[in-house]
């Protein structure tokens, strides 16, 4: 088992920044990527569709003998999270619970923000996972819809970014909000700029969390790989010309072409 890859899926291609933070903390560990580009994005679809993307995508997977599964889309780990924990026996690691951790660790005065797409904003995930360990929190909730086209136009800085921020967030700075959750995994990729605008609060980056809490999974579980070759294999179900020129913009190097998935 413990030569076993990581298998990471996602929607699209942000999943890419919790596959970069996995790199970086378990430099030993084969990873296969796939990004579900053809059905993409799963925000607007119904709680039963979203079900059955992720077990589609999980069970593709498992076919490639994977460790452990890495859910890195918000939107599944909200909705479908339970369920394959419920159906399958491997390991299976969320972004959520791993940002909601971290924040309340951190937050010294208890006022938590987070920030995402209107779906996952308006799911309730992250402010339903808080409030059931500390009741006494105080959330708030923006979503922030330019933040992804943005990302993956590789805007990052200008004008037009200070405005974004300006507009989204100028709110939760005068709330004195005194961490904030990155609750998408493009954002991390706009995380200097938050962190600047936000001047004093702590920024929780979800992929930087999850990544963590699979190592400890890992190592828990006695499944981390020390061989120093390693591998990495990414699918998509649709544009792998597309996925791999923008996995250049999240990764900041050159990935192999991607295979397409039938899921």
């Amino acid at each position: 088992m413990r030569n076993k890859p990581i298998g990471i899926f996602d929607s699209g291609i942000g999943g890419l920044t919790v596959l970069k933070e996995i790199r970086r903390l378990l430099p030993c560990e084969d990873i296969i990527y796939f990004g579900d580009t053809a059905r993409v994005p799963y925000g607007g679809k119904s709680k039963s569709t979203v079900v059955k993307f992720s077990v589609n995508n999980t069970l593709f997977l498992l076919k490639k003998k994977v460790k452990i599964v890495v859910v890195a889309c918000n939107t599944s780990s909200s909705v479908a999270i339970n369920h394959l924990r419920d159906i399958f026996s491997i390991p299976i690691i969320g972004v959520i619970e791993a940002g909601v951790n971290r924040a309340l660790e951190l937050s010294p005065n208890k006022k938590i923000a987070i920030i995402g797409t209107r779906s996952t904003i308006e799911s309730k995930s992250y402010q339903k996972q808080i409030k059931s360990k500390d009741k006494k929190t105080k959330l708030y909730a923006k979503s922030c819809p330019l933040f992804v086209p943005l990302v993956e136009e590789g805007i990052l800085n200008g004008n037009i970014v200070k405005e974004a921020m300006n507009m989204y967030l100028e709110e939760l700075k005068q709330n004195g909000v005194d961490t904030i959750i990155l609750g998408c995994t493009h954002y991390p990729l706009l995380k200097k700029q938050i962190t600047r605008y936000l001047k004093g609060v702590f920024v929780v980056d979800s992929a930087k969390e999850v990544a963590q809490h699979t190592r400890d999974v890992l190592t828990i579980n006695g499944l981390v790989n020390k061989k120093k070759k390693t591998k990495e294999e990414f699918y998509v179900s649709d544009d792998p010309e597309g996925f791999m020129r923008s996995a250049q913009l999240f990764l900041k190097r050159k990935i192999s072409k991607p295979k397409i998935a039938n899921v």
